[in-house]
């Protein structure tokens, strides 16, 4: 249950750097109440899952969701780069993560 709370709370990490985004700086009402929300509620979930993850590696899987997959929506949605090094940087990204699921938590 903990990596289904840290997966959904990876999700609401992407949400929350993109709704940055689309606040203008805070300067628009609903992007900023979506983007609060969601950063508040992925941070609790983090906790959550923390209770019985370690914090290295929730941590890790955490930011790494995060960034992994606000870096596809930057591409997807803003048209950043796709260059074939930056694809290759974001696969590495998911591997660590991957990675880290399956290397259990060192016991």
């Amino acid at each position: 249950m903990a990596w289904i709370i840290l997966f959904i709370a990876g999700l609401l990490e992407i949400g929350w750097a993109v709704g940055l985004k689309y606040t203008e700086g805070f300067t628009r009402p609903w992007p900023t109440t979506w983007t609060v929300f969601a950063l508040v509620a992925s941070i609790i979930l983090l906790g959550l899952a923390t209770r019985t993850l370690p914090i290295g590696t929730a941590y890790a899987v955490w930011t790494g969701i995060g960034a992994a997959g606000t870096a596809v929506l930057g591409m997807w949605l803003f048209q950043e780069s796709t260059s074939p090094m930056r694809l290759a940087c974001l696969g590495l990204i998911v591997l660590g993560v991957v990675g880290l699921k399956f290397a259990g938590d060192g016991h």
